[in-house]
């Protein structure tokens, strides 16, 4: 599909900001001081996951997933070694390398097309692919249009005229791997934040906020954090890891914090705060959402 259409230039409109290797507009502050303080919390430079990498902060400890949810998935997912850059669709590095500590093991693709709302998706759905959960694997474009995963397999392909869209079946089926991830891109193509945003329901309540739930600012700029972890204390406070894609097209990677070095890469999260600071974006107001 060319970027130029239509649909194109409404998710171009409302996906992540397209201000390469650089902080949010809302967030242009110097960080280095911060970035270059040494964290306080211990990190498993050798382990290879969420969950084993980063342990809890004293007093707290991670919080149990069910073993097929997604939030387990996500907690479980492989990592780079420790020390990975984060690395652009085309394969070379970002400018800022000093506000992320891990680095998903997972392709970006060759286009700039995994940007931020399509990271959760595409972890969204490969968990769902993984479980064999195929009747759940669906998106909407921008534009309200519903893309199945098994009308995709099914040979049914979008054609975009203009501001409509039509589907119709012109391929044979086909269920691998290989035109799942071509399924994925258009997905990528055609998603973001706003559709994203519709998809998913409100989380009202900052104690009910769990691994794979995400924060969200819907429209123009937009961007999407997820959250990747959850530790809590005796007292039932919480503390959670965030990651991210962005734009241009990059590695997935979870965040530090630096705005607190005591607990980074653990964030505080409330559900009804004004604005919410990350690494590389503030979230004004604050949108919590869950899948």
């Amino acid at each position: 599909m060319r970027k130029n259409l239509f649909l194109c230039a409404v998710f171009l409109l409302f996906s992540c900001e397209k201000t390469p290797d650089s902080s949010s507009e809302i967030f242009d502050g110097d960080l280095s001081e911060v970035t270059k303080a040494t964290a306080s919390l211990k990190i498993n430079e050798d382990k290879n996951t969420i969950r084993e990498r980063f342990p809890a902060p004293d007093d707290y400890h991670w919080t149990e997933e069910d073993p097929n949810s997604f939030g387990s998935y996500i907690e479980n997912f492989r990592l780079q070694k420790y020390g990975a850059p984060i690395l652009k669709y085309d394969g070379t590095p970002i400018s800022t390398q000093d506000l992320h500590e891990a680095i998903f093991d997972i392709d970006t693709g060759t286009k700039d097309l995994q940007q931020c709302a399509d990271a959760i998706i595409r972890l969204r759905a490969e968990y769902l692919f993984k479980n064999k959960r195929f009747d759940d694997i669906q998106f909407h474009f921008t534009s309200g249009d519903l893309m199945t995963w098994n009308n995709y397999k099914n040979g049914t392909r979008a054609f975009v005229n203009g501001n409509s869209v039509q589907f119709r079946k012109t391929e044979n089926f086909d269920d691998s791997k290989e035109n799942f991830r071509k399924y994925l891109d258009l997905i990528f193509n055609y998603a973001g934040t706003i559709s994203l945003n519709k998809e998913t329901k409100p989380v009202l309540k900052t104690n009910d906020l769990k691994t794979g739930d995400i924060l969200i600012t819907a429209g123009s700029p937009g961007h999407i954090v997820f959250i990747s972890g959850v530790a809590e204390n005796q007292k039932g406070d919480k503390l959670f890891l965030l990651s991210e894609g962005f734009t241009p097209a990059q590695s997935i990677h979870l965040l530090k914090n630096p705005f607190d070095k005591e607990i980074s890469p653990w964030y505080k999260l409330d559900v009804n705060s004004p604005e919410t600071k990350t690494a590389r974006y503030f979230f004004e107001p604050s949108n919590f959402r869950s899948f």
